[in-house]
Formats: structure tokens, sequence, C-alpha cells
């Protein structure tokens, strides 16, 4: 019987963390193209992760598998659910939670909020509407602090959007997972 914890990984298999990249630079040149991440690559990602989890590793593997998946959508849900960020990115972060389980989708999630940060400043600057940006910026924290119901921060986010100028969140994920992928040395 195996004995898995939650430091082990299936992405120490060099082949694994391949296929997690190349799916991840799929996902962001569409996600970038249409801004949307289609689910012809965010379910397939998700069940051959619990699939390949529970094929090398058997019950223990599924359930870190499942764990991963669940820490990915736990992370950007509450975005999502305020109208800050599609489904499409979620469930792409809850595919690489379903390959490389819990540690690394925590980590790839925060080099994805370091990365996701920096292009939004540099889209916003190269726009050249810091004080537009700032204000809207102040404004949903101030939304987010008081009004409390995401169905109605939704509804606000969604008048709002065509004001905004939309960052497409599958390119932070692809590059912040991948940079984490190098850094720990697991593309070699």
């Amino acid at each position: 019987m195996l004995n898995i914890s939650i430091w082990d990984t299936p992405a120490e298999e060099p082949w694994t963390v391949w296929l997690v990249t190349v799916v991840l630079v799929v996902a962001a040149v569409i996600d970038g193209w249409q801004l949307k991440v289609p689910n012809w690559i965010t379910f397939p990602m998700i069940l051959s992760g619990w699939a390949y989890s529970a094929y090398a590793f058997g019950w223990e593997g599924i359930g870190w598998s499942l764990a991963g998946t669940g820490v990915g959508l736990a992370l950007l849900m509450p975005a999502y659910a305020i109208g800050g960020m599609g489904a499409g990115d979620v469930k792409l972060l809850a595919g690489v939670g379903a390959w490389c389980w819990s540690t690394i989708t925590l980590f790839s999630f925060c080099a994805s909020a370091v990365v996701g940060g920096v292009l939004a400043v540099a889209m916003v600057v190269f726009q050249g509407k810091w004080s537009h940006h700032r204000n809207q910026f102040f404004g949903i924290l101030n939304e987010i602090s008081t009004i409390r119901d995401p169905n109605q921060l939704a509804a606000i986010a969604a008048d709002r959007k065509s004001s905004m100028m939309l960052l497409p969140y599958g390119i932070p994920i692809a590059i912040g997972t991948i940079a984490y992928f190098a850094w720990m040395g697991l593309l070699l």
C-alpha cells in the first residue's frame, strides 16, 4: 500500500508536468484570444487528472487529486461568485489541482496572483487610465466590504463590465504555474 502525504504529487513525473504545461499554454492562448477558457479544455483536464491519480496511486491518489481540485476551486470561486472572474479560469486551476494536487496548486495560485497583479497594473499604465481604474478598484473594495451579498455583487460587476479592462486570467494562471514548475525544477 502506498503512503502518500499532502507533500507528494504526481508532478514528480516529468511527463505530467509537461502535459499540464501544454494544456495551460493552449488555454492561455485561447483565453487571450477569446476571453474564455473553454470546457473542452477544462473538463478533460480535470477528469484525466482524477483518472491518472486513481490509476497510478489508487484510492489515496484519487483522494489527493480530488483535494487538489477542491483547492483550485476554493481559491478562485470567491472571485467568480462576485463576477470578478470567469468560470473557465476557476476550472483551469481546478485542473491543475487534479493533476498536481493541493500543495502545488496553492503555490501555483500564489504565483498566478502575483503575475495577474503585475499584468493588471501594466495594462492600466500602458493604457494611461490610472485614475479611472484606481477609482474603480477602491469602489469595488468598498462594495465588497459593505454589500456582502454575492448575487448583488455579481449584478453590479456585470453592469460595470463594459467600462472595465478585462484581464484573461488564464494567462496569469499559465505563467504563474509554469514559472512555479520552472522554479521548483519540475520542467527538467
